[in-house]
C-alpha cells in the first residue's frame, strides 16, 4: 500500500532509529547467517534510515555497524564496513530522487545498491582468500529489494500516527 503523499509524517525518534539498527543488527547476527541466500537486515535497515533520515543516519554510522559485522562473523576486518559505508553513501546521495518513486519503485531502485554491496564484500572475501559462497548469494540482494516495502512499512509506522488524535484533525 502506497503511502498517501498529503500525509504529515511525524518526525523520526532518534532511539526509535538506534533500536530498529541494533535489531538488525541482532537479526544478521543469529545463525540464520549462515544460509548464503539470508538477506543482509542490517544493510535494508541502514539504507532505510540513509534514504529517510540522511542527517541521523551517515556513512560514519554504516562504517561503524560494518565493522561491529566483521567481528561478529571473524571476517577480514573492513569487509562490511567498507561495504556498508559505499552503500551508505549512494543511499544518501540518491535519496531524494528516490522519495519521489513509490515504494514498488524505490524497491527497483535500490536493487543495484544490494547487490553492489554485496559484490563489494564478496571481492574482498575473496581478495583475502575466503571460500567460494553457494550461487545462492546471488539472491540476497533481490530478496532484500523484495523486503524493501515491508521495511518501509515497519519502520515509517510510528511515524505515521497523529500527534493528538481527533475526530475535527484527521492530520
Amino acid at each position: 500500500m502506497a503511502r498517501d503523499p498529503n500525509q504529515l509524517l511525524l518526525p523520526a525518534n532518534p532511539v526509535f532509529i538506534g533500536f530498529t539498527l541494533f535489531v538488525a543488527l541482532a537479526l544478521d547476527c543469529l545463525q540464520l547467517g549462515r544460509i548464503a541466500a539470508m538477506p543482509d537486515f542490517l544493510a535494508l535497515t541502514l539504507v532505510f534510515w540513509n534514504v529517510h533520515q540522511p542527517r541521523r543516519v551517515g556513512v560514519g554510522t554504516a562504517f561503524f555497524f560494518g565493522l561491529l559485522v566483521d567481528v561478529h562473523d571473524g571476517a577480514v576486518l573492513g569487509q562490511h564496513a567498507l561495504a556498508y559505508s559505499l552503500l551508505a553513501f549512494f543511499a544518501i546521495s540518491m535519496h531524494r530522487r528516490l522519495l519521489w518513486f513509490g515504494v514498488p519503485g524505490q524497491a527497483v531502485q535500490v536493487f543495484p545498491l544490494f547487490a553492489a554491496a554485496h559484490a563489494v564484500s564478496f571481492a574482498v572475501r575473496m581478495l583475502a582468500g575466503g571460500m567460494w559462497p553457494s550461487w545462492t548469494l546471488a539472491l540476497a540482494p533481490l530478496i532484500e529489494a523484495l523486503l524493501w516495502p515491508v521495511v518501509t512499512w515497519l519502520l515509517l509506522a510510528p511515524q505515521r500516527r497523529a500527534p493528538d488524535p481527533d475526530e475535527n484533525r484527521p492530520l
